[in-house]
């Protein structure tokens, strides 16, 4: 009936729109970061130990960026935790004086809720930092930042995971006494990087579209930019896609490594490209196909090249993320995928 029809939705349609959406969203957290300056003035008010962080999925790699924030701004020794250890094993270790923080964008994974309750239970300072701030994790936890990305009806996280980066670098920041200042303008800097890589990212999709075997790499805060590249195009595209720090991509993986082998390097200006150079000389010397994102893409050796909007380094992999997210987009849809519904995946898996 005329009125009435549905409109059917068109492969990617989601994923599409939500990156897009990245600039508005990063922009608004900047906005609200009085809101995360108050949890971070809490916790600078029980000063830990050290640290500890809890998170699954795409959550588990901004929580390795906010690992480097915490070790290298805040000074303190930080780990990641296996929720198993807790769940499955019953180990109750003594967290008195730790900062115990969960990231999870639904905040309803068992696994996350029980660590961070027995985390609390064990004297731990229990943050949680969600996309859902009515979930049961946010329920367990004793302080919560809300990421304020919106709901995302898309399977594969886009705009959830560069909100979870920006909130946790303002959080960390601000208990370190700073204003945030170098996410200021990220909003912007994102909207650059959208714009200006259009035509990068589709020269990588046409060049890459018949590619079996991918290996993502960065070092530092970049390297959380190569873990979270490498599960969206096995996720999307179903690439046999991994992730290498490029220290450890030297230590031994080089040696699968060969024409046949595309390898996405993300550099972006600081530390962190400097110690990329001898690892991409190295891929190229076996006949790698490099493509290289990020701020500093001009400064290494690479077959393609992707820039993104030059940051401080400690804020670059909220951006470098924003074109590979496209490149998967474009991969999975010129593969005859549909991204927003990949094969044997629910918006929420729940673990234990």
């Amino acid at each position: 009936m005329e009125g009435n029809e549905m409109t059917e939705q068109r492969p990617g349609e989601h994923m599409a729109a939500e990156i897009s959406q990245q600039p508005a969203i990063l922009a608004g957290i900047v906005e609200r970061q009085a809101e995360i300056a108050e949890v971070a003035e809490a916790i600078s008010k029980r000063p830990p130990r050290f640290a500890l962080l809890a998170a699954r999925g795409s959550s588990d790699h901004a929580a390795l960026y906010a690992k480097y924030l915490i070790e290298v701004l805040l000074g303190l020794p930080c780990g990641l935790v296996s929720p198993s250890t807790a769940t499955l094993y019953g180990a109750r270790p003594d967290l008195r004086d730790v900062l115990f923080i969960t990231v999870s964008q639904s905040g309803g994974s068992p696994d996350l809720i029980e660590v961070t309750e027995t985390a609390r239970r064990q004297g731990a300072l229990t943050v949680s930092v969600t996309n859902t701030p009515s979930s049961p994790l946010r329920a367990a936890a004793e302080l919560g930042v809300d990421i304020g990305a919106g709901l995302e009806k898309a399977v594969a996280a886009t705009k959830t995971y560069s909100a979870t980066l920006l909130s946790l670098y303002l959080l960390i920041d601000a208990v370190r006494g700073g204003k945030g200042e170098d996410a200021e303008k990220l909003g912007e800097l994102a909207q650059q990087t959208l714009d200006g890589s259009v035509e990068g990212v589709q020269r990588a999709v046409d060049r890459y579209r018949f590619v079996d075997r991918v290996l993502t790499t960065g070092r530092g805060y970049s390297y959380a930019t190569a873990l979270e590249g490498s599960l969206k195009l096995a996720e999307t595209s179903y690439l046999a896609a991994r992730a290498y720090s490029g220290a450890d991509l030297l230590h031994g993986p080089v040696a699968a490594v060969d024409g046949e082998t595309a390898v996405l390097a993300v550099t972006s200006q600081g530390h962190g490209v400097g110690a990329m150079q001898e690892v991409l000389e190295a891929v190229g010397k076996r006949g790698a196909d490099v493509l290289a994102v990020g701020s500093a893409s001009a400064d290494v050796p690479a077959a393609l090249r992707i820039g993104v909007a030059p940051s401080a380094e400690e804020v670059a992999p909220i951006l470098e993320i924003l074109p590979i997210q496209r490149i998967a987009l474009g991969l999975s849809l010129a593969r005859g995928g549909d991204p927003d519904s990949p094969r044997g995946l629910l918006k929420v898996t729940k673990t234990r």
